[in-house]
């Protein structure tokens, strides 16, 4: 199913209040708490009505959602979380970073929690394992370590000459030392040289893709609310430097980036939602196992591909789930 038809089929975010309003006395409540703004986020929260409403809970029906949005400003989370453990609701979503978990976790250690953001749980201290969460927190992790190695090989059979990598990562975001591990020692293995770049807000893009276009390589974005916010600034600022880069969410495609490869961000709230559904029905977040991704994507923008000058591969073109015009 095409974006444009699924948000179609499950209705546009101006209902998100109105619903939120419609709240009957005994409805239980679920507070989504995110990082990030709403409008770049859409396709996603509509993946996670969806899936309530598959468990059988219809906003405005028989649960109320109550949102909160931090804007990108991390410092607010705390103050957000806090308000919706107030409220009290009967669990938290938290998406986007990792904080707006740790935040919740900070908040409550009674609420239940389900993050649907983590690359690694376990790492930022959100569970203690995959399979035994423990304590009042689960949710579903992106696995982002685990598909390093595949991204490099795309990269390397995209540009074969390839001997530099940069990676964009958001030094503000918890866990990013995890982030950056991995891929250096991925590329370490296959005799590649990684550049660590660093932005914590949209004004060091400018200056990041200017030192990224100097080594003359490729670069990878490491998956960050921030990044996926500014993904059309990212997109635009790749193809203006020529710059070959490598992204985790298909949303970057769809703004205009050249790559992706990983798991479905649709599918990973849509997993979330059933979560929140099972603990809605009575079931306790230290009985249910982090999900693992059940969707990955390669997708293509084929016009970015030739502003970059680039020829993909027949080996690349038959194994792409999409191509973009």
């Amino acid at each position: 199913m095409r974006r444009r038809d699924f948000i179609a089929l499950v209705g546009s975010t101006a209902a998100w209040p109105l619903a939120a309003r419609a709240q009957q006395p005994g409805m239980p409540v679920v507070g989504f708490l995110h990082s990030a703004s709403p409008e770049p986020y859409a396709p996603q929260v509509n993946a996670f009505r969806l899936s309530l409403k598959e468990a059988g809970y219809v906003e405005g029906r028989n649960v109320a959602i109550e949102y909160r949005w931090a804007e990108n400003q991390t410092a607010r989370l705390p103050t957000l979380a806090a308000e919706l453990a107030r409220r009290p609701v009967a669990v938290i979503a938290a998406g986007g970073s990792p904080a707006s978990a740790l935040a919740a976790k900070s908040a409550t250690t009674t609420i239940p929690i389900v993050f649907m953001n983590a690359a690694d749980p376990v790492a930022v201290g959100l569970v203690a394992s995959f399979n035994r969460p423990g304590g009042n927190v689960t949710g579903v992790t992106l696995l982002s370590a685990e598909l390093v190695a595949k991204r490099l090989g795309i990269l390397r059979d995209l540009l074969p000459s390839v001997r530099k990598i940069a990676m964009l990562v958001n030094p503000t975001r918890p866990g990013v030392d995890a982030q950056k591990l991995p891929v250096q020692e991925a590329a370490q293995a296959v005799g590649l040289a990684v550049q660590i770049l660093d932005a914590s807000s949209e004004r060091d893009f400018d200056a990041v893709f200017e030192a990224a276009a100097q080594q003359d390589g490729a670069l990878i974005v490491a998956p960050d609310a921030l990044f996926l916010n500014q993904r059309k600034q990212i997109a635009d600022l790749a193809t203006r430097y020529k710059i070959p880069t490598m992204y985790e969410l298909r949303d970057f495609v769809e703004a205009g980036g050249l790559i992706s490869y990983g798991a479905s961000s649709l599918d990973m709230y849509r997993q979330g939602g059933t979560l929140i559904g099972q603990i809605l029905m009575g079931k306790k977040p230290a009985d249910l196992p982090v999900l693992l991704p059940s969707r990955f994507e390669l997708t293509i923008n084929m016009k970015t591909a030739r502003a970059l000058g680039l020829t993909i591969s027949s080996g690349l073109l038959s194994i792409a789930d999409e191509l973009m015009e």
